[in-house]
């Protein structure tokens, strides 16, 4: 039996719109938990919101949508989620739940432009599957490339800021004073790592130890140098070694290791251009070639 395309059309709509009152229905009826939004995250919330207009006005739907979907996300998923967050530096200072409701906002926000985009084209349907799934996306790419430039943003400042602590703690600060004054000084005072000391800071007032506060930092930033800097500080207070003289030798290897990186990239920088050098001779080849062999073509034919 043919069904009309009309009819199943419509078929397939009525079954996209009763999903989706079955999914809001679902949110409505799950028991929901308040998030925390005091600590870091409350003011990156509360800086994104003065910094931008257009997350103003969508922070109240995110966070209204983050509520509704806290009695049905899975707690592994909200760990990951969480973990994620972290490496962004607590982006936006939403919550794991507020990410999801994010990314359902965008998904229906990609929905709606191909929609307009497949109308506009004549694709119809084709661009409302392609950009839906790319809007659903977008929340969690650039939350990926926040955390990645953030990473690298710390990789090249940690072995100055080695430096700067280690100088100030000959000049007889303790640790804490010596990152009081790395933050203090510092210029830019949203850098990644600036904000990372200034968050030991603040756990160390509160009554963390300064082994916890430095664990705490490499779980935040999982990168080889901030570990290495880490483990240089808690090994020097469990033996008791002279830490100013620890952290000069920890960033005299820290440099290096960011010399023997950039010589790593360099070379294989080289490597991979030999392919598009190769493409590139050869189209400059047709180019020079194809109008000599067009006119020797002619010539042959008179």
């Amino acid at each position: 039996m043919n069904i009309p395309y009309p009819v199943l059309r419509y078929a397939v709509m009525v079954m996209l719109c009763l999903a989706l009152a079955a999914a809001m229905y679902a949110m409505a009826s799950a028991p929901t938990r308040e998030a925390n939004r005091f600590g870091m995250r409350g003011l990156k919330r509360q800086r994104a919101i003065d910094e931008s207009d257009g997350w103003a006005r969508l922070e109240p739907l995110v966070r209204w949508l983050g509520v509704r979907l806290s009695g049905i996300v899975p707690q592994e998923t909200r760990r990951n989620i969480d973990r994620h967050l972290a490496l962004a530096g607590d982006w936006l200072g939403i919550s794991a739940e507020e990410f999801l409701g994010l990314t359902i906002v965008s998904f229906f926000g990609g929905l709606g432009f191909g929609v307009i985009f497949g109308v506009l084209t004549d694709m119809g349907a084709l661009m409302v599957m392609i950009i839906g799934p790319v809007g659903a996306a977008v929340p969690y790419l650039q939350m990926q490339s926040i955390a990645q430039e953030r990473l690298r943003s710390i990789n090249r400042g940690l072995p100055y800021a080695i430096d700067l602590i280690a100088l100030a703690m000959s000049a007889g600060k303790d640790f804490p004073g010596a990152l009081r004054q790395v933050v203090e000084k510092s210029s830019n005072q949203r850098d990644g790592l600036v904000e990372e000391f200034g968050r030991i800071l603040q756990e160390l007032q509160i009554g963390k130890t300064r082994r916890q506060a430095m664990l705490d930092l490499a779980e935040r930033v999982p990168s080889e140098s901030v570990m290495e800097f880490v483990n240089s500080v808690v090994q020097a207070e469990e033996k008791g070694n002279p830490l100013a003289d620890v952290l000069q030798v920890q960033a005299g290897m820290t440099r290096m290791r960011r010399s023997v990186n950039a010589e790593k990239s360099a070379a294989k920088a080289g490597v991979a251009m030999v392919g598009p050098l190769v493409l590139l001779m050869a189209c400059v080849m047709i180019l020079i070639l194809a109008p000599i062999f067009m006119k020797l073509g002619e010539t042959g034919n008179v």
